[in-house]
């Protein structure tokens, strides 16, 4: 019986290929050694940016410069609660000398509704103002993302051009950016156009629907539901600053926010522990209807001393 021989020799590049294949491993194993695999980076940001960040608590019912905040959006019948979040991709971070993120970053509008280093931001003064003093209507103020991990950016826009507008809207872009400039300034007013020139210069309450104004374009900050991103987070929409008017030159709930405190007797967000609180005033009537109750009668005046009564003759 004859034997069946079977042809072992190596052809071609075969020593050149095998060489590659080791460069290759040994590549692969220094990279996870070194923590610079993708699903390692990966890991890393999603580790630093969604750890929980503790809110500032309103005592007296106001927003106060150095308090630590989120801003939120009630959405609508076609778009869930979003709030304005850090959209940091893993092409932004770096390891030295500690974790954090390269500046310039992106925002966007999230669900995710936890207070975290991506959706925290710090009410930061413009003017000289110090901490724990209350932020007023019209006044300037910048937002700014908690230290460390985030590194502290500047939340900024300017008048969108060819080259810096927004990727899905074209509208004006806002950013993440190192420097504080003017660029970089915002403000609070009334939501409603007829009350806003009565609240000017009051303090800014907590947990109640507002407008972020930029002060350089006079834009007003809005989310785009009609315009979804998908980042590593989920599915986000898209921020930009751009004031939507309706019929009566009001602006619409695109441009309403609330910012947003700690409850100090519960976990989670004011707005969303006590709704019906944040519901009462507007639900009151301006004026208010007379009662059921009647006053009680007045004692009939006395006469020396002695009380009058009535005579049956």
């Amino acid at each position: 019986m004859a034997l069946l021989r079977t042809r072992r020799a190596k052809v071609g590049n075969w020593y050149e290929d095998l060489r590659l294949e080791e460069d290759a491993l040994k590549e692969y194993l220094e990279k996870k050694e070194r923590g610079e695999l993708a699903g390692q980076r990966t890991q890393l940001l999603k580790e630093h940016i969604l750890r929980p960040v503790p809110l500032s608590v309103s005592r007296d019912g106001g927003v106060h410069f150095g308090d630590a905040v989120m801003l939120v959006n009630m959405g609508s019948a076609v778009r869930q609660c979003t709030a304005v979040s850090l959209n940091a991709e893993v092409s932004r971070l770096t390891r030295e000398p500690t974790p954090g993120l390269l500046p310039p970053c992106e925002v966007s509008a999230g669900p995710a509704l936890q207070p975290c280093t991506r959706t925290a931001f710090v009410i930061t003064s413009v003017d000289g103002s110090f901490d724990g003093t209350s932020l007023h209507y019209e006044q300037s103020f910048a937002l700014r993302t908690t230290s460390g991990f985030a590194g502290g950016l500047f939340l900024t826009s300017d008048i969108s051009t060819f080259q810096k507008c927004a990727k899905k809207s074209r509208l004006q872009e806002v950013s993440l950016e190192t420097q504080g400039s003017f660029l970089s300034w915002w403000k609070v007013v009334h939501f409603d156009p007829q009350e806003r020139l009565e609240h000017e210069g009051l303090p800014v309450p907590a947990n109640a629907k507002v407008l972020i104004i930029h002060c350089k374009t006079n834009q007003a900050l809005a989310v785009l539901g009609d315009h979804v991103l998908w980042t590593i987070y989920g599915r986000e929409f898209e921020l930009t600053a751009h004031t939507f008017l309706d019929s009566h030159k009001a602006e619409e709930e695109n441009n309403h926010w609330w910012i947003c405190t700690s409850d100090p007797g519960q976990e989670g967000l004011v707005l969303f522990n006590h709704p019906s609180d944040q519901e009462l005033p507007q639900q009151l009537p301006q004026h208010s209807a007379p009662s059921d109750h009647q006053p009680p009668e007045q004692p009939a005046p006395s006469v020396g001393g002695l009380q009058q009564r009535n005579s049956g003759v």
